[in-house]
């Protein structure tokens, strides 16, 4: 636990009086040394608005525990403004992490009306503050929020790394709403991912803030510009008219490689920030440092791959900047290491390690529609049926023709699949979900990951996709111009994502949406198989292609050594997307390992819980899974009292919940009951333990 140093604020401001400091960055005052606050190298300020907490305000833009709530995304004018992209962009990043439905816990056991001491209460969850926008050298944008009840007397900073591919909101539902409620100034960044889109055929893109531009004009204030020349797109209009090139896929940058260090950065920007605000003045107009990481408590946080991010940034922390560790399904991986472990109740062991996520969505986008028709799958949620029941047959029999599946019937090749799938790590508990994850995320992130790891360009329309707008038919047409004008708020950094879709450039009879193409080695509706395998091609071949991409995710690795920083990670065993045997569980152990007896991880891992809580009100979802939002937000509070208090960080366990039961699409209400606390001393079967390279958990 940090205590707060010296100095006061009457001593700093006697020093003025006395015209001490001179030129130098360390200024004397008589009872120690005061450092100047100097801005981060690379930072560019650009905006600092402030909200009263009534029209507008910083979790809701003005909209509202209610307006959250509403599916009806607040209205945009013909040339949408600043505030308008920025309120649209809250709507939906707040809506795509948590289950907004009162029958899901929202207004009563999590939300904007619920206090940070767990109180339910009746009002909006406005809150009032001064949001601050920047931008560091690799471009990406940074975002401070300063609640108006931050103390600078005891001050905290929670970081909000963006989820997924979104930008620099993404965070807002998720740690962004934690740390507010606490208090907490609150730094995003969207880590070089982002809504950052390229309308090629028109030569628009977003600006920092949302709003549309000719690229021309943006410069560097554009979110995200292809690297092209004049020529060269001009020739990729004309052999691919209307495509949109995206930042995660086409930066060139592989952003995942510094995700820890854009975190770190804007944490650097946070400090920089809140002392140009807090510090005393100086007779040459700087500040000084009085909020410094060693009066602060800092918490890294956020989920999916703003955890990943915020245990990155974690390991590389060697500046001391962050206190504590809390972050829910992260997406992070390690370098392949032998050695890891993996027992659960008495099934047999799992022993494949940690694996990196571009291998296993390539291999999920090729297998998964296949095994979405096994027995064991058929009931889930968005379950194929007619016409996709017909396509996912096709794309088992070809399946079967490369002999990657076996069985004589297409039921029999499913049910193959599926058991290929458990056999390379996913758990039994996330059968029922292959069908959705595969219908609404795993072709677009094989394919984004598959550019961003490589450092392809649009150009090269890897493996044959595209990203674009499409007719009935799925044949790519303009975009609407008023869909595009909006993509910042709407999208989520990875089409299929708004107006954009991935299309297969190589079908049969010329481009089509990947879902409606006719694959040329099979003359068949298949999901794309040919492009599916070639994505599977570029992590299990040697060419040049596959060579590049893996070049790049051996970039991505982490070390697991979180330098002693207490750490809470809270993982859902039903985890489909970012499955717990290749992230959470291995790195867990791996930290052990590495760490011995410093290591200050606790593990929690949540039955009937899984990635997508946004998933939630989708008849199949409700009726099946409870928010682990509940218990990210209960690890935030376990993580604060213990670097606040000194209270022992919960063992490492196993939370046995209980679904809402009742009818798909008309689920029980969920009642504290359904899910009980994180265990201060959890029963012994509900344990987690690690015996030397073996991590045990409860069946």
């Amino acid at each position: 636990m940090r205590k707060p140093q010296a100095p006061a604020l009457t001593v700093l401001a006697t020093c003025l009086l006395a015209a001490c400091g001179g030129g130098s960055t360390d200024i004397n005052f008589g009872s120690g040394d005061y450092a100047v606050n100097l801005q981060p190298a690379g930072v560019r300020a650009l905006s600092s608005i402030s909200y009263d907490g009534g029209s507008d305000d910083l979790l809701t833009a003005g909209l509202g525990r209610a307006g959250l709530a509403s599916a009806t995304a607040p209205t945009l004018s013909a040339t949408p403004t600043a505030a308008e992209m920025r309120r649209l962009a809250i709507h939906t990043n707040y809506r795509a992490i948590v289950d907004t439905t009162a029958g899901g816990g929202f207004g009563t056991l999590y939300g904007p009306n619920i206090t940070a001491d767990g109180v339910v209460g009746s009002g909006d969850g406005k809150i009032a503050g001064t949001e601050h926008i920047a931008v560091d050298s690799a471009g990406n944008t940074m975002m401070l929020q300063v609640p108006a009840s931050f103390s600078a007397a005891a001050p905290c900073i929670v970081t909000g790394t963006s989820s997924g591919s979104r930008g620099v909101y993404g965070a807002i539902g998720s740690s962004g709403e934690w740390g507010l409620k606490r208090g907490c100034a609150v730094v995003y960044t969207d880590k070089g991912t982002g809504n950052g889109v390229h309308d090629l055929q028109n030569d628009t893109v977003n600006l920092i803030d949302g709003r549309r531009s000719a690229a021309s004009a943006a410069g560097n204030n554009s979110n995200f510009t292809a690297q092209l020349t004049p020529a060269e797109l001009a020739a990729f209009n004309t052999a691919t008219p209307n495509r949109f090139a995206v930042r995660h896929a086409h930066s060139g940058s592989n952003p995942e490689a510094a995700w820890g260090q854009h975190t770190l950065t804007a944490i650097e920007y946070a400090f920089w920030r809140l002392n140009e605000t807090y510090g005393v003045a100086l007779p040459d107009g700087r500040r000084t440092q009085v909020i410094t990481p060693a009066n602060t408590v800092v918490i890294a946080s956020s989920v999916s791959n703003g955890g990943g991010a915020a245990l990155a940034a974690a390991e590389q922390d060697t500046a001391g900047l962050i206190d504590g560790v809390a972050v829910s399904e992260p997406n992070v991986q390690l370098a392949p290491t032998s050695g890891l472990n993996i027992q659960r109740g008495t099934r047999a062991a799992y022993t494949g390690g940690s694996k990196p996520l571009f291998d296993y969505f390539s291999y999920a986008n090729l297998l998964q529609p296949c095994a979405a028709l096994a027995t064991a799958a058929a009931a889930g949620p968005f379950a194929f049926t007619g016409g996709t029941a017909f396509v996912a047959g096709n794309r088992c029999a070809a399946l079967a023709a490369q002999g990657l599946v076996t069985g004589a019937t297409t039921q029999a090749q499913a049910d193959d699949a599926l058991a290929r799938l458990r056999a390379y790590g996913w758990e039994p508990e996330t059968d029922v979900l292959h069908a959705s994850h595969y219908l609404f995320a795993s072709p677009a992130i094989a394919v984004t990951y598959a550019n961003a790891h490589g450092r392809f360009s649009v150009k090269d329309n890897l493996c044959g996709f595209s990203f674009g707008a499409v007719d009935a038919s799925g044949t790519p047409i303009p975009a609407a111009p008023a869909a595009i004008a909006g993509i910042f708020g709407t999208g989520n950094g990875v089409p299929p994502s708004g107006a954009l879709q991935l299309i297969n450039n190589n079908a049969v009879g010329g481009p089509r949406n990947q879902g409606a193409a006719v694959s040329a080695s099979t003359n068949a509706l298949d999901f794309s198989v040919d492009g599916a395998l070639c994505l599977r091609n570029l992590w299990t071949g040697t060419g040049a292609n596959a060579l590049r991409v893996k070049q790049g995710v051996s970039e991505v690795y982490r070390t697991a050594n979180l330098r002693g920083k207490p750490t809470i990670i809270v993982h859902g065993r039903n985890d489909t997307l970012v499955p717990v045997n290749f992230s959470s569980r291995p790195y867990v152990l791996r930290n052990s390992q590495v760490e011995g007896a410093a290591s200050r991880v606790r593990y929690v891992e949540v039955t009937n819980a899984q990635h997508f809580d946004a998933f939630l009100p989708f008849p199949g979802y409700d009726n099946r899974y409870v928010p682990l939002h509940l218990y990210f937000n209960r690890a935030l509070d376990a993580m604060w009292a213990h670097l606040k208090t000194g209270a022992a960080l919960p063992p490492s366990q196993l939370v046995r919940t209980t679904p809402r039961g009742g009818n798909p699409g008309a689920a029980n209400a969920i009642a504290p009951g359904n899910v009980p606390a994180i265990a201060a001393s959890p029963a012994a079967g509900d344990r987690i333990v690690i015996e030397g390279s073996t991590l045990r958990l409860p069946d």
